[in-house]
């Protein structure tokens, strides 16, 4: 293992690298520059929608201006508000033949695939149908109070991401916890805890398969991972970091948590009329739910399921609540953006992660994620050639990005999902980005220690 003195003997040969590679191509800063803003946009979100309201609340009305600070107040249109200025720089630089290359260079899969598994898995059959499993689960623990569904959701939804992706885990685990939870108007602090554990959760949770994890997705065929040996290596430490870091949540808020139980006793609705539902009905949903998630690799035959799904929920409008497809497209323009931004921080990115021990690879790995997503970042740990048949990088690498997947909303592809659909029960409608690293940060720091010292 390397020392300190090692990594920092290595740091003045890795900035020099670096500034030459700025001097072969000023470009790359400017990149890099619009992408820190994008990041640093996050943060402003909050403000933004709160100066559109005020404005409204003082004139009456929307006028031109609130709309424009609502717009930079959306946070999922954020990344894709800064393409903007990148497309303007691009083909300043590198003119319009080599923009119009990249862009059709970009892999659009997932963005594409995030739309529509989000879409299906909000509709109310899939809700109802996976309502019902967790219902099970909750009556053999007592009663349907808030705070048994808030522990069977955290637990048993990023779980099942291991089956039917995170994306979907994560929209089901989302309004569940909406309807369960957050509509007992919980505090704020307990909030940000909630949503913090509940990327974390899902962000791990896709570790025992070797298919449903983004990150894990991006190396398995290059690395030859197959399904037993994800379970074996990364899946079980998953599982026991879930367990624990949800107990000792609930635990630390027990008390808001018998509040909610009080509220919810005085508010209570009988769960039997909100939830009948034909069995074919929800059975052809499950059908269009496990295309998509079968041919996630399969633009087109992802987007035909999608388009039949459509005409399908029109025919059987009654069983259907509001299709949610503002919020899973702007979840899909999020991803996109991200995926284009991403592309251009492959520079430095690598870099960095071709110059670490597998000890500061993980924890390398785990800040970065915060700033890029995990997927692009195992993706390019791929490319890398060091770590090719050497397991304790790779593991390292793959490790640190499912573990930091939840502290940032762009660290996970499935969590601009979470954060549109719980938004709006968070002031202003904002997930603020400081409060939401600060109740991931536990349980990251919990499954950090697992991943690095439990052997399984």
């Amino acid at each position: 293992m390397e020392s300190f003195s090692d990594v920092h003997a290595a740091m003045p040969s890795l900035w020099g690298n670096l500034s030459q590679m700025l001097q072969d191509d000023p470009f790359r800063g400017v990149t890099f520059l619009i992408f820190m803003g994008a990041i640093f946009h996050t943060f402003l979100a909050g403000k933004f929608s709160a100066k559109s309201k005020q404005m409204v609340a003082t004139l009456g009305r929307e006028t031109f201006a609130s709309r424009i600070c609502h717009c930079l107040g959306e946070v999922e249109a954020i990344f894709g508000i800064w393409l903007i200025p990148l497309v303007v720089c691009f083909i300043g630089f590198k003119g319009w033949g080599r923009t119009v290359e990249y862009f059709s260079s970009r892999h659009y899969q997932e963005p594409i695939f995030v739309f529509a598994i989000m879409t299906i898995a909000a509709t109310k059959p899939i809700l109802c149908f996976a309502e019902n499993c967790i219902r099970k689960v909750v009556r053999c623990l007592g009663q349907e109070r808030p705070s048994t569904w808030w522990l069977c959701i955290l637990i048993l939804a990023p779980l099942l991401g291991s089956f039917i992706t995170e994306p979907a885990a994560m929209t089901i685990a989302a309004m569940l916890l909406a309807d369960k939870v957050f509509a007992h108007k919980p505090g704020n602090v307990f909030s940000y805890a909630t949503i913090g554990l509940l990327f974390v959760n899902i962000s791990v949770g896709g570790v025992l398969t070797n298919f449903a994890a983004p990150p894990v997705l991006m190396v398995v065929a290059k690395w030859n991972w197959s399904t037993p040996y994800v379970f074996s290596h990364f899946g079980i430490k998953a599982m026991i970091g879930i367990l624990l870091s949800s107990l000792t949540y609930f635990i630390f808020f027990s008390k808001q948590l018998r509040r909610l139980n009080k509220v919810a006793k005085n508010t209570a609705i009988t769960a039997k009329d909100k939830n009948e539902m034909p069995l074919w009905v929800i059975a052809i949903h499950i059908l269009f739910l496990a295309w998509v998630v079968l041919n996630s690799h399969h633009t087109v035959f992802v987007v035909w399921g999608f388009l039949a799904f459509l005409c399908v929920a029109q025919i059987l409008k009654e069983y259907q609540s509001s299709i949610a497809l503002k919020e899973s497209l702007l979840v899909g323009c999020f991803l996109a953006g991200l995926v284009t931004h991403g592309g251009l921080q492959e520079w430095w990115i690598e870099a960095v992660l071709s110059r670490l021990s597998d000890i500061t690879l993980f924890l390398g790995s785990v800040v970065l994620t915060a700033f890029n997503d995990n997927a692009s970042l195992t993706y390019l740990a791929s490319l890398v050639p060091e770590f090719m048949g050497n397991f304790r990088l790779q593991s390292a690498v793959v490790g640190g990005a499912i573990v930091g997947g939840g502290l940032t909303v762009i660290a996970n592809a499935p969590n601009p999902a979470g954060q549109a659909l719980l938004s709006k029960y968070f002031p202003n409608g904002i997930v603020k980005p400081l409060p939401l690293f600060c109740g991931a940060l536990f349980p990251t720091i919990l499954l950090m220690f697992i991943f690095r010292c439990v052997s399984c």
